[in-house]
C-alpha cells in the first residue's frame, strides 16, 4: 500500500504566500475563514497546499490582505492556476508504476528556463538515448515487470521534448568522466549515447562539460543533484534523489548548490575539450 502523496510543491508555494499575507495582518485562521465563510482548518489546509483554493476565494483574500498592487496579485493568479494545472504528464502517472511525488520533478522541468545537473553514474535522463534510458532503468529496477519499464522509458523519452522548443531552456551538463566510460547496455549502445550528446552539445542552449579523472578529490562529493532556475514567481529549487527518497530544496539552502555546480563547472574541462574527449572516447568503441 502506497503512502498518499503530499501537496504539490507549487500548491505549497501558493498556500505559504497565504500563510505570510495572513501573518502579516496578526489574523487567526478562525478570522480568516469568517471572512470567506470557512472554518478555520479549511483556511488551515488552503496554507499547507493540502486543499485547492478557488480563484474567486483567493481573490477575495487578496482584497482582504490589501494587495493591491497589479504585479504581485498576476503573480499570486498565476500561482494558483499552476497550482492544480494538469497536464500531458498527469495522465502518465499510474501510483502503481510511478512515485506520485514525482509529478514535480516534471512539472520543473516543464517549467524551468535553466536546468544546472551533475553527474556521476549516468548521463541524465533528459538527454538518454531510448536504448540507454532502458538499460539504467532495466538495472536499477531489477524486480520491475517489462510494461513498468517501457513506460518509464517512454516517459523519459517524452521528458525530452522540451528540449525542441521553439525557447528551450539551457540545459547546463557537468558529467564525471566515468560515466563516459561506463559500458552500460553494451559497447553499441555507449557508443550511440555519447555520439547522441556530442550531437547535443552543438546546440546554442546546451552546455556539456566533463569532470575528468585527473581532478581527484572535489567540490560535491556527495553524488548527482539538479537545480531548476524558472520564471517570477517561482523560487530556484534544488533536487536530489536517495534511496531513502528525493528532496527538493529552496533559497536560501540552494545557495550549496549553486556554490557546488560553479566549482564543478571550473574543474571540469572546457566545451571543447569535453567533445574532443567524448570523440576520443567514440573512436575507441568502434
Amino acid at each position: 500500500m502506497t503512502d498518499k502523496p503530499g501537496p504539490t510543491l507549487r500548491a505549497q508555494w501558493l498556500g505559504q504566500q497565504l500563510h505570510e499575507l495572513r501573518a502579516a495582518t496578526g489574523l487567526k485562521l478562525k478570522d480568516v475563514g469568517e471572512v470567506l465563510q470557512r472554518d478555520g482548518t479549511t483556511i488551515g489546509r488552503f496554507e499547507s497546499g493540502e486543499y485547492p483554493i478557488r480563484q474567486s476565494d483567493l481573490v477575495a483574500l487578496l482584497d482582504f490582505y490589501g494587495v493591491s498592487t497589479k504585479r504581485k496579485r498576476d503573480a499570486l493568479l498565476r500561482l494558483h492556476d499552476d497550482a492544480w494545472r494538469t497536464d500531458w504528464w498527469d495522465d502518465q502517472f499510474d501510483d502503481a508504476v510511478f512515485d506520485p511525488r514525482f509529478v514535480d520533478y516534471v512539472w520543473l522541468e516543464q517549467r524551468s528556463t535553466n536546468i544546472f545537473a551533475f553527474d556521476t553514474t549516468a548521463v541524465t535522463g533528459l538527454v538518454q538515448t531510448e536504448r540507454y534510458a532502458r538499460a539504467v532503468i532495466d538495472a536499477a529496477e531489477p524486480t520491475a515487470s517489462a510494461d513498468q519499464i517501457e513506460r518509464w522509458v517512454q516517459l523519459r523519452m517524452a521528458r525530452q521534448e522540451i528540449l525542441s522548443r521553439s525557447e528551450p531552456p539551457r540545459l547546463h551538463l557537468v558529467l564525471d568522466e566515468a560515466i563516459l566510460r561506463r559500458e552500460v547496455g553494451d559497447e553499441q549502445v555507449l557508443g550511440e549515447q555519447l555520439v547522441h550528446l556530442r550531437r547535443l552539445a552543438a546546440r546554442p542552449n546546451v552546455e556539456l562539460r566533463v569532470l575528468p579523472f585527473r581532478v581527484g578529490a572535489h567540490i560535491c562529493p556527495y553524488g548527482p543533484f539538479r537545480i531548476f532556475q524558472m520564471a517570477d514567481p517561482y523560487p530556484e529549487v534544488g533536487y536530489v534523489e536517495t534511496l531513502a527518497g528525493s528532496l527538493y530544496v529552496e533559497p536560501p539552502k540552494t545557495a550549496k548548490f549553486v556554490a557546488a555546480y560553479d566549482g564543478l563547472r571550473k574543474a571540469a574541462l572546457t566545451q571543447q575539450r569535453s567533445i574532443e574527449l567524448i570523440t576520443a572516447i567514440v573512436q575507441n568503441l568502434e
